[in-house]
């Protein structure tokens, strides 16, 4: 295939270049001012959620719904899966309305159409359906993923979650310095899997896992899916991260795009084969890389799974964001989680987060497991402290304090609320679904 027609811009990328725009893009510093979040929904029959929705009628629901006057971005995920990913906003309460707006439109434009948005980490009910989205990106990211099983798939169609963002931090030392933030995040992160875990059935069968969802990211692929060392300094240690992971896909100017085997990009920038990569290379390449915490000039947590209700998920943004921003908050916060790290240095690349033990703890007992339940109970704490500075409302903060009460305090998520799998009879009635 050509692969001399590629369609971007630039020149060949020398190895050194890669490695100094990599230090230069991923951590952008300065004083953390921005918030933002991306929600992903399942698509749903309105009536009758458990009855699949054809394709046909996704689209024309989709058509629809790009006329609206959004403020966020709205997208869609190769099993028809819907986005909206935020603004950067200036504040807690700036973010929580922009995006609470959009979604009442959305919500209202989609009831027209006998369609709902759910808040799952997979989907409950459904079977794996054929990718709504068929584009050469998809295409390859696709055939990549099967070489190592079949979680890829699932994670594509089938998974849906809370992504918050928030800015890099200071260059200087510190609780919102860059490098105690990008630590902090990887250290909360299994308390926040753990704390809004909620995808305990996938296709209508337990799994096992509270989280089924981050179960499919850990066991993704053997390095894309992982964090780098978080005990070295961060822009080095992302930077060779990058480097080093297997390149997803050349593109290709016909259409058809390459799909190497065991090629890296750094492999590729040495070689210059099948073509030589560019600074448009990179930027994609860094898009194919699935981390818990991606650094993309801000962090993107990555690691939280859908929740249920309307506005289920301003609760874990508001926690996350308050543990952030918040410089009590933060450096108690720190102090909390540290004691998660594990004890020594050293264990092989696959040990890393998301596959280390902690993190499959965190999937698989959610706050059953002491210590994540301790240490929710303590952020949580810590959060309701620091919210009111932040500006929160009150109708925010008691979201926060009412979460905390059923789930975290005795130890529960979302996933061990009561649950019965909806079953469709042959006259068409939904059965129960019980998620109190």
């Amino acid at each position: 295939m050509p692969l001399s027609d590629v369609p971007d811009s630039g020149g060949p990328l020398a190895e050194d270049e890669a490695e100094d725009l990599l230090r230069c893009i991923c951590f952008k510093t300065g004083p953390p001012r921005t918030v933002g979040v991306e929600l992903e929904w399942f698509v749903h029959d309105l009536h009758v959620p458990q009855l699949p929705v054809a394709t046909d009628r996704l689209r024309t629901a989709f058509g629809g719904l790009r006329t609206l006057p959004l403020r966020s971005a709205l997208t869609f995920e190769p099993g028809g899966q819907l986005e909206l990913s935020s603004p950067p906003a200036a504040s807690l309460m700036e973010c929580v309305t922009t995006v609470s707006a959009d979604l009442a439109a959305v919500r209202t434009a989609l009831a027209a159409s006998g369609l709902t948005l759910t808040g799952s980490g997979t989907d409950p009910w459904h079977p794996p359906r054929d990718r709504l989205l068929c584009e050469p990106r998809y295409d390859a990211m696709e055939t990549f993923l099967d070489r190592t099983g079949p979680a890829g798939r699932a994670m594509m169609r089938d998974s849906a979650s809370v992504q918050v963002c928030l800015d890099a931090g200071h260059e200087e030392p510190g609780p919102l310095g860059f490098e105690r933030r990008w630590r902090l995040a990887h250290l909360l992160g299994p308390v926040l899997v753990a704390a809004f875990a909620n995808s305990p059935v996938l296709h209508g069968k337990p799994s096992g896992l509270r989280s089924t969802r981050q179960g499919l990211w850990a066991d993704l692929d053997p390095v894309r899916s992982l964090a780098p060392d978080i005990r070295l300094e961060p822009r080095a240690a992302y930077a060779a991260h990058a480097l080093d992971a297997p390149v997803m896909c050349v593109r290709g100017g016909d259409g058809a795009w390459l799909v190497p085997e065991g090629l890296t990009l750094r492999q590729w920038l040495r070689s210059g084969e099948p073509r030589s990569a560019t600074r448009a290379d990179l930027d994609y390449h860094l898009t194919t890389l699935f981390p818990p915490v991606r650094p993309r000039g801000h962090l993107e947590l990555r690691m939280i799974d859908a929740q249920p209700g309307e506005d289920g998920w301003i609760v874990p943004l508001a926690v996350t964001a308050a543990l952030f921003d918040d410089p009590e908050a933060a450096e108690a916060a720190y102090r909390v989680v540290e004691p998660l790290a594990p004890a020594a240095p050293g264990g092989a690349p696959h040990d890393a987060p998301p596959r280390d033990a902690l993190w499959r703890s965190a999937a698989r007992d959610g706050l059953t497991a002491p210590p994540l339940r301790d240490a929710a109970d303590a952020c949580f704490a810590l959060a309701l402290d620091a919210l009111p500075r932040r500006g929160a409302t009150a109708a925010v903060v008691d979201a926060v304090a009412a979460f905390r009460e059923r789930h975290v305090a005795p130890g529960r998520c979302p996933a061990d609320d009561p649950y019965t799998p909806a079953t469709v009879p042959e006259t068409g009635t939904p059965g129960k679904d019980v998620r109190t």
